[in-house]
Formats: C-alpha cells, structure tokens, sequence
C-alpha cells in the first residue's frame, strides 16, 4: 500500500490546563486525510533556528499554514497595533515567517488558509489591515453569530479570476465562501498575484508568482466540510495531487 504523502501543519501556542502547548484544531488534520494525505503538526517556537527550520520540513511533501483566532503581530509589516487587535502568537508569528521561504526555496507544496494567507502575504513584503470592518467601503467580514454550520455558511460572493491557478482548479467564475476573519489584506506583497476577490473588492485568495509547485492561499476556511463545496473540494485535490507529485520527485531522487 502506498504510503501517503507527508504534510506538515503549523501549529498555535496555547495554554491548555495552565500548560504551554500547541495545538492543531481537528478540522485542518482531518481534511487532509480525508483527501489522502498524512498530517503531522509543527510546534511552534519563537526562537527556532534556521537549522531547526530545515529540519522540520526535510522530510515534508507538502505544508499548510492554518487559521487560527490571533493575528500576526503589526510589526512584522510596519504598523502599530490597533485597540481591536487583541491577540497575538509571536511564536507562530516566527516559525511561519521562515517556513514560508523554506517552501518556496524547496518546491514544497504551500497552501495557506485566512491567518495562512495572511502570514504568506506579510511572509513576501505585504501588510494587513488589522480590522477590515473601519476601512470605508469594506463589508464586515466576522465570523456572525450561531453554531458551527451557520458560522461556517457562505456567507459572500467570490470573484475568481480568470487564467490563475484558482481558474485551474475549479471550473467557474463565481462562487460563495465563508467568512470567519476580522483582518485582511491592504497592500498585496509584490510576490503574489491575485486570484479571487470579494464584492467589497477585498482579496480573498492569492498564488505566489511563479512557484513551481503549488503556492495559494485563500482568506476563508475551504477545510470545513470540503467535500460538500465543489470549490474547497477543487482546492484540496489540487493540493493533494501536488503532494503526491513531490513525494513521487523525492522518492526517484532517492533512488
């Protein structure tokens, strides 16, 4: 039986029980291996070296950067912390800065979702704005109020780009998305193209110029129930199927 392509998953600094820990929420684990893929967790600490970096994702076919309910911190891209920004994981902050270069510098397949995307956006030389609910002419982009299923509902229309790595995956020009994130990106970094928008013009998913593996990054949560949504069902084939194909290139190089 073939073994399954190994993807490595950011993990969050919490406490839990009065511990330090880190921790994966189960939705992001359990999509990957919905799709075929091996989910490892990355913990997280905020003087982590390059060398501990390298060793990390040496083995890796593939690395998700995941949401999560803090924020990148507002220095990474020059900016002063806002009274709504309230909660920070510098830790993440640093393992995903150096992560987002050791995959693209590797041809590790990237994919990042909401604090993922933002990370790769600010990662690459971007900013954010810290509450996308002041800027004028922005629609509220939280999460509304409810259980699971009505937090997790499409909640807006997504434009999709035409002729980008979205287009590619899936096959239509609109769709609807949820939407679950206070913070957004202001200034796109100079190394990502656009590859959907909201109707508030807002950018909602993004790939890196030209990777040479699979590098997107999308601002809502395709890992909730990807298998009944035919775009997060298109995202996560897509990423699996670049997986599969690195585990394929290391496996003939170790030959």
């Amino acid at each position: 039986m073939p073994t399954r392509p190994l993807v490595g998953v950011i993990a969050c600094r919490r406490e839990v029980e009065g511990h330090p820990s880190h921790m994966v929420t189960d939705k992001y684990l359990s999509a990957l291996r919905d799709y075929g893929l091996a989910p490892v967790m990355l913990p997280v600490w905020e003087d982590i070296s390059p060398a501990e970096v390298a060793a990390l994702t040496g083995r890796l076919d593939g690395l998700v950067l995941t949401g999560s309910h803090t924020n990148v911190a507002p220095q990474r891209y020059a900016a002063e912390r806002i009274p709504e920004n309230t909660r920070a994981d510098h830790d993440r902050d640093s393992l995903a800065m150096a992560l987002v270069s050791v995959a693209l510098e590797r041809d590790l397949p990237l994919l990042g979702i909401c604090r993922g995307f933002q990370e790769i956006n600010v990662a690459l030389g971007g900013s954010l704005y810290q509450a996308v609910q002041n800027q004028p002419g922005k629609l509220d982009h939280r999460e509304p109020e409810g259980d699971k299923a009505s937090r997790y509902a499409p909640a807006h229309d997504l434009a999709i780009r035409p002729g980008g790595v979205l287009a590619r995956l899936f096959d239509g020009e609109q769709a609807r998305v949820n939407s679950l994130h206070q913070q957004g990106i202001d200034r796109l970094a100079e190394g990502l193209r656009i590859e959907a928008v909201a109707p508030d013009g807002l950018v909602e998913a993004a790939s890196v110029t030209g990777a040479r593996s699979f590098a997107l990054a999308v601002q809502w949560h395709p890992e909730w129930q990807p298998g009944t949504h035919a775009l997060y069902d298109a995202i996560f084939r897509g990423y699996a199927r670049a997986c599969e194909a690195h585990q394929g290139q290391l496996t003939e190089a170790s030959i």
